[in-house]
């Protein structure tokens, strides 16, 4: 049987956390981003209401609950290190159409990268704009969750910016 390349498995083929121990400690940056639909009076009474709900100020608890998670991904993810974040930013934008964008940015100095850390962020954030929207419909989306950005380790990566026209 040929060894697995899966990072999260040792040498028996069982579940283990990577041994970062030998790694450079390096300014590690990722950016993850998390889509929702709302149906459009769902978003047209969230921009009248100044994006609040009777739950409260929706982006502003979003953000906090985004930040919230990125620094606890550890409890939630098993084999996530523990990191003590150095930034970590989420970003909420109304857009046409119903759409609400969230960027979640984490930068750390450490051995590890924080791509699950920002990926948590910005999912959580999304599930946070759901749970406080939810009394006007059910009928929101959370779209997609995906990387744009990591940098400072083995390998950096950067989404590949889609043309004009084309969704992303």
């Amino acid at each position: 049987m040929a060894p697995s390349r899966l990072s999260h498995l040792d040498r028996n083929d069982r579940p283990a956390m990577v041994d970062v121990g030998a790694k450079e400690v390096t300014l590690r940056e990722a950016t993850a981003e998390a889509r929702v639909k709302l149906p459009r009076p769902v978003a047209a009474e969230l921009r009248r209401s100044g994006h609040r709900t009777r739950k409260g100020p929706v982006f502003d608890t979003a953000i906090i609950a985004g930040v919230m998670a990125a620094k606890r991904t550890h409890e939630l993810i098993p084999f996530c290190h523990p990191l003590g974040l150095e930034h970590c930013s989420v970003e909420i934008e109304q857009q046409a159409g119903g759409q609400i964008r969230i960027r979640c940015r984490v930068a750390v100095h450490h051995r590890t990268g924080v791509e699950m850390e920002a990926l948590t962020g910005a999912s959580v954030a999304a599930l946070t704009i759901y749970d406080m929207c939810k009394a006007l419909s059910h009928e929101i989306e959370i779209e997609s969750v995906r990387l744009l950005a990591k940098s400072g380790g083995k390998h950096t990566y950067r989404r590949a910016a889609r043309r004009k026209g084309t969704r992303t």
